[in-house]
């Protein structure tokens, strides 16, 4: 199998958009196709053609955008959805009927030859026009095997390129999705894919399963979305093949990671912090054993090598913290405490922990210098002059900032969902300039009861080299507080950047 090459078929811009409260822009669909097409996705399924103007419109700009991938579009066993694909100029098109009684009885309603037969007229409706012929028996996984494989068996005749064996609703286990692609390449000498949705989660161990007994594609989203529970994971198939199987597929490993955080950004859906491969702790450690061992040699507790996807490991300060942890986030900072300093501050930051607090970056380098005697760290990148904002009732959340970035003065301004959103927005609309920072985390806590109570505040931003930090803003006006978080914790990046920047010099 090692010589095996797997193709990555994503369906991010058609089932991945089907995530219930997701809806892209044509502009927005663009922008991620282009990214999908740098990451090395074989096919992307740009869009259902017939399901609406704008959803046609976005389909047409991927197919004219000259990326390398092949770009499909999905239809049903209908000419007026083939010729909606058609009309947009793609080279493939995504056929599918159902096929399981329980979807002709309730949903279609007609018979299985009646099904047979539009699936064989529609293959070759499509074929005689050219395009490449993907054909997909919808619930295949609760459709009778025999009557699959005289499906697939049928439109192969007809002409189809390729097929597919969707467990729609996600109820395969990985042994029979792997006896139904055995059953299914008895009969037909065309490529095999799968699509499988996570309802039980499963959808990553079937498709792994399906390569295992012959499929040559998997259907994957990026960071796992789709329909209900979702899909099969982009990152997590195509990682799994690449280090436990040793299979290949023609994906730019280091591309995962922003593609990640550009389809989380655009849809909106927040990556689940333990999430595999592209999750905030998926190279986070903070128990002193474990990062020990990481130091040592990272293999000890990774399995695999974050870079490799485009992100960096990094070290989280708290009770299960040890002192090979907290002197390699301090080395980062540039301090180096002797063998008694050191004790005393991971003493101190145990101590924290232990009554409940969250230890920021900047709290560690705050215990750390008051620990070494050292003056605050005033190497700051950006500076915040001035800002408000304005809100109320029927009145569209504003914040307006004047930032001092590198010695450049900006101003700026920015809508949102309330005032700190607004303020977050308005403040990234000039970072961007030198770095993609996001706010990844925001915590709010009341430090006092009644009405002037204070407010703590702890960010977490990120940055696309996979860089993080925290830190922590405390006040007795909620905006204010977490606009001084967001700043502490957007010049510890931008100074980490610059020195990054200098060492390759």
């Amino acid at each position: 199998m090692v010589d095996r090459c797997i193709r990555i078929f994503d369906t991010t811009l058609r089932d991945g958009e089907q995530t219930p409260g997701v809806t892209l822009t044509p502009d927005e669909k663009l922008e991620i196709a282009k990214q999908l097409d740098k990451l090395g996705v074989d096919t992307i399924e740009a869009g259902f053609p017939i399901a609406s103007k704008g959803e046609a419109e976005a389909v047409r700009f991927i197919a004219r955008a000259g990326l390398n991938a092949e770009i499909c579009g999905l239809a049903r066993m209908e000419k007026t959805d083939i010729d909606a694909v058609l009309g947009a100029g793609l080279s493939c098109i995504h056929l599918f009927v159902a096929t399981s009684d329980i979807h002709l009885t309730y949903k279609l309603k007609i018979s299985r030859q009646q099904a047979l037969e539009k699936a064989v007229e529609s293959v070759e409706y499509a074929k005689k026009h050219g395009v490449v012929v993907e054909f997909s028996a919808e619930d295949a996984t609760r459709t009778d095997p025999q009557i699959l494989k005289d499906f697939y068996g049928a439109v192969v005749e007809a002409g189809a390129d390729r097929v597919d064996i969707p467990d729609t609703v996600g109820v395969a286990s990985p042994s029979r999705i792997a006896q139904l692609v055995r059953e299914v390449k008895s009969v037909v000498d065309v490529p095999i894919a799968v699509h499988c949705h996570n309802d039980f989660g499963l959808a990553v161990a079937n498709s792994l399963a399906a390569v295992e007994a012959g499929a040559s594609e998997v259907h994957v989203t990026v960071n796992g979305l789709g329909e209900r529970a979702g899909n099969a994971s982009l990152e997590e198939v195509v990682m799994a093949l690449h280090n436990l199987y040793g299979i290949k597929t023609k994906i730019n490993t280091r591309a995962i990671y922003e593609t990640s955080r550009l389809v989380s950004k655009l849809t909106g859906v927040m990556v689940q912090p333990n999430k595999a491969i592209v999750g905030d702790n998926a190279f986070g450690h903070e128990s002193g054993i474990h990062t020990h061992g990481v130091l040592a040699l990272p293999f000890t507790y990774e399995p695999l090598d974050p870079e490799v996807v485009g992100r960096k490991r990094w070290l989280q300060a708290g009770k299960h913290a040890g002192s090979h942890g907290i002197r390699a986030q301090l080395q980062e900072m540039g301090l180096s405490p002797n063998d008694e300093q050191l004790a005393q501050i991971v003493n101190m930051i145990k101590e924290a922990a232990d009554k409940g607090k969250t230890l920021t970056d900047s709290d560690v380098e705050a215990i750390a210098r008051s620990v070494l005697k050292l003056p605050e760290d005033d190497e700051k990148i950006l500076h915040l002059n001035d800002f408000a904002v304005m809100t109320g009732i029927n009145v569209v959340p504003t914040a307006s900032v004047k930032l001092d970035l590198d010695g450049e003065i900006y101003v700026a301004s920015a809508t949102g969902v309330g005032p700190v959103d607004a303020a977050v927005k308005a403040i990234q609309s000039v970072t961007e300039r030198v770095a993609k920072i996001s706010l990844k985390e925001y915590r709010l806590e009341a430090l006092s009861g009644g009405s002037d109570a204070m407010a703590e505040v702890i960010v977490k931003v990120g940055d696309n080299e996979g860089n993080i930090s925290s830190a922590r803003g405390v006040g007795d006006d909620i905006v204010v507080a977490s606009v001084e978080a967001l700043i502490k914790g957007m010049n510890k990046i931008l100074v980490k950047q610059k020195k990054a920047r200098s060492t390759l010099k």
